[in-house]
């Protein structure tokens, strides 16, 4: 089995916020972030995979500071968990402002990808050497992830279908709601 390191699939975009990505509140709509978080993280799978790579699962989106019109956003994106076919790519995003000369932090999140091949059938994918504490916290957190996300589908999946009418509007009893009967 082949393995490749971090480094040789980290990527970084970087973009100036301009006047139309801005939405009704004067800031950078949130769905520009998303869009450009999924094109560094897809471009950071494919490095590692060599193969097509498609979107199976985006978790722990955050934001955490608005990003404004005239910001320079640069997205970090590196491979913090491989599986057999599929890896999960964290990104890390940070705004420069020159006008005040700040920088922050304002999202971060996890895009699980699956490689396929020249069939559309997933495909093994080379495993990853982890050279540093860093890296090793990243993998384990992944792995943990990938593991919750699993166990906690598997549970909405079950109450969901134990859940009847009943239930329902028990449940929705003291929430922020009115049902019309």
């Amino acid at each position: 089995m082949s393995f490749k390191t971090v480094s040789d699939s980290e990527v970084t975009l970087t973009e100036l916020m301009i006047p139309s990505y801005a939405n009704f509140g004067g800031k950078v709509h949130g769905g520009i972030i998303l869009s450009l978080m999924d094109k560094v993280a897809y471009v950071c799978a494919s490095k590692h995979t060599g193969a097509y790579c498609v979107t199976a699962n985006v978790s722990g989106v955050s934001f955490m500071a608005p990003v404004e019109v005239g910001d320079l956003v640069s997205l970090f994106a590196s491979v913090n968990y491989v599986g057999t076919t599929s890896l999960m790519v964290g990104i890390k995003v940070v705004t420069e402002n020159f006008k005040n000369q700040s920088v922050k932090h304002t999202n971060t999140s996890y895009f699980t990808f699956v490689a396929l091949d020249d069939e559309g059938k997933p495909k093994k994918i080379p495993g990853l050497k982890l050279q540093n504490e860093v890296e090793i916290r990243r993998f384990v957190e992944g792995k943990l992830r990938k593991e919750y996300h699993q166990k906690n589908n598997k549970e909405f999946e079950r109450i969901k279908k134990d859940c009847d009418n009943k239930v329902r509007i028990q449940i929705l009893k003291n929430e922020n709601c009115s049902v019309v009967e």
